[in-house]
C-alpha cells in the first residue's frame, strides 16, 4: 500500500522527537504553516499528473483528481493496473489485475486531512520537522490520533505557494516520493467519477477516464 500515494499508511514509523504542536515552532515557521494551511483549505478541486518513484527504483505515473471535501480518484497508467477512489466513506483500491477490490476507511492514515472539509496541522497531524530551502518549503507529520502509524513530508514550492510533491516514509526505511504535475485547480468534475460499483459485473474493464500518456 505504500505505493499507492501514501493515501493508506499500513506502516509503522516512530514520532520524531521535535513532535509539537503549531505554537511551539518559531513565529517565522507559524506564518509559513498558516500558509500552507490556508492554502489546503481554500482548495476545492485538483486535477494533477503525477510521478510516484518507489523504494525499488521503478517510477509508476498517473492523474490524479481530488474533490473536496472527501472525493479523489487516482488512476495508474499502463502498465500499472490499479485504481483508488475515494467516495466520500471509503477509500476503495481496485487491482484491476487480479480484479481485487479493498474497502478502507477514508479517515485512515496520516493523508485524510488532505480530504478533510477543515485542515488544520493543530488537529489533523503534529508537525515533526519545518525546513525551507531552493524555494521549497518542507512540512513533515505524523496522524495526530495515530503518531506511530506513519511519517508524510509535504513540499510545497513558495512563490507561488502550490503542493508540489510528498515524501512517504515506511517501518524499514524506504522512500516513496510523488512529483504532481500540470495541477489544475478549481476546475468542476463529474460526481460519477467519485463513485465505484458494488457489483462485479458493471465494473468496467477499461476503468480509466484520463488522458494518460
Amino acid at each position: 500500500m505504500i505505493g499507492v500515494l501514501g493515501l493508506v499508511c499500513a506502516y509503522t514509523a516512530p514520532a520524531l522527537a521535535q513532535d509539537r504542536p503549531v505554537a511551539g515552532w518559531p513565529e517565522g515557521d507559524r506564518a509559513m504553516l498558516a500558509e500552507a494551511e490556508t492554502y489546503l483549505n481554500a482548495l476545492t478541486t485538483v486535477r494533477a499528473g503525477f510521478v510516484q518513484t518507489n523504494a525499488d527504483g521503478t517510477v509508476d505515473s498517473g492523474i490524479l483528481w481530488i474533490s473536496r471535501p472527501g472525493r479523489a480518484r487516482i488512476e495508474y497508467a499502463p502498465p500499472t493496473e490499479i485504481l483508488l477512489v475515494a467516495d466520500g466513506t471509503w477509500l476503495v483500491f481496485f487491482d484491476a489485475e487480479l480484479d481485487q477490490v479493498s474497502h478502507i476507511p477514508i479517515d485512515t492514515g496520516p493523508f485524510r486531512f488532505l480530504l478533510a472539509e477543515d485542515m488544520s496541522f493543530d488537529e489533523a497531524v503534529r508537525i515533526t520537522a519545518i525546513s525551507r530551502a531552493s524555494g521549497l518549503a518542507r512540512i513533515t507529520i505524523v496522524d495526530a490520533e495515530n503518531p506511530h502509524d506513519g511519517q508524510v513530508t509535504l513540499v510545497f514550492d513558495e512563490a507561488p505557494f502550490a503542493l508540489r510533491q510528498w515524501e512517504v516514509i515506511d517501518a524499514q526505511g524506504y522512500l516513496t516520493v510523488v512529483t504532481l504535475t500540470d495541477e489544475v485547480v478549481g476546475e468542476r468534475f463529474d460526481e460519477a467519477m467519485f463513485y465505484f460499483p458494488t457489483n462485479p459485473n458493471d465494473r468496467p474493464r477499461n476503468f480509466r477516464i484520463g488522458q494518460h500518456r
